[in-house]
């Protein structure tokens, strides 16, 4: 079994800018990652209001960025699944690829994923027409005609970079009124080809073996109204990746992991950064910042063992 002095799990914007602190503040420490570094903004197509990026980078080249740093400081990074996670309150175990590890301090840094729609026909048309992703499947229907469903920052940049690869763009929101930022709302109300469906839910999908069509049903009149579409992107939030630390550590009535201002989980020595955490704002800035007062303060816990 190797033992280490802190582990990261999670290679995201919070779990990066917690290995490079950690390996600056001269910790033996190791970054597990499932699949690739990055996390969620690898699938952005422009990230506006990182600071210090004039124009908007696209969040490949932002993930890259943050793995290139990273890598400068030597932080050492091991792909594959971490399981049997065991956060008790001497030595942190787990196992990756076969290997077993043991830690002194954790940092949790999994992330969150994409909320589903909750359709019973949901899952029969995800990769024939249902995407979770605007930029990864965008591409494919290119002159063609989808509908997004969301009203937060995700989904209206949804809708606005696909106004620029799709003949029409539905953007159909439960309320009247959007969360995402007042820039982007005001740049998708100008959009000639997006179509704004408010107050809607969706009550449909259809289609043989491909989606085709997509009913909505307004919620004070209740009429229904088909739109013919090829995809259906969904954008209705996010669920946090908390299923290795279920009834370890405790989490908020929504399951994001609780912590204090020093990003302390309820079990000494882990810690939590970035989406996964219970915190008001989830953006690359916060997630950082997660991860460098995580990485700070699980420095000062193993310097104290």
């Amino acid at each position: 079994m190797e033992k280490l002095g802190i582990a990261i799990i999670g290679g995201g914007p919070a779990g990066l800018a917690a290995g490079i602190y950690a390996v600056r503040g001269g910790a033996d420490v190791k970054l597990f990652e499932e699949l690739f570094p990055g996390g969620q903004i690898v699938k952005t197509h422009r990230v506006e209001n990182y600071p210090g990026f004039t124009g908007g980078p696209d969040g490949y080249a932002l993930a890259a960025a943050l793995e290139k740093h990273a890598s400068e400081f030597d932080l050492p990074v091991i792909y594959g699944a971490v399981t049997d996670l065991k956060l008790t309150e001497g030595e942190k175990t787990f196992a990756v690829n076969g290997e077993e590890y043991a830690a002194d301090a954790v940092i949790l840094a999994m992330g969150a994923g994409p909320r589903k729609l909750g359709h019973p026909d949901e899952d029969r048309f995800v990769g024939t027409g249902v995407s979770y992703c605007a930029t990864c499947d965008g591409n494919f229907y290119r002159n063609k005609d989808v509908a997004i469903v969301g009203g937060g920052d995700t989904a209206v940049s949804d809708a606005l970079y696909l106004s620029g690869l799709c003949r029409k763009v539905y953007l159909i929101h439960r309320r009247d009124q959007f969360r995402a930022a007042a820039t982007l709302v005001d740049r998708v109300k100008r959009a000639e080809n997006v179509e704004l469906v408010l107050d809607s839910t969706v009550v449909g999908l259809s289609g043989e073996d491909r989606l085709s069509a997509v009913t909505v049903e307004n919620k004070f009149t209740h009429e229904q109204r088909t739109l013919d579409v090829n995809g259906l992107f969904v954008a209705v939030g996010i669920l946090p990746r908390t299923e290795l630390v279920k009834g370890q550590i405790d989490l908020d009535e929504s399951g994001f992991i609780v912590t204090d201002k020093f990003m302390q989980t309820s079990a000494p020595g882990v810690f939590a950064a970035g989406d996964i955490r219970n915190t008001p704002l989830r953006q690359v800035v916060t997630a950082c910042a997660d991860g460098a007062i995580a990485a700070t303060k699980a420095v000062e816990y193993v310097g104290m063992k």
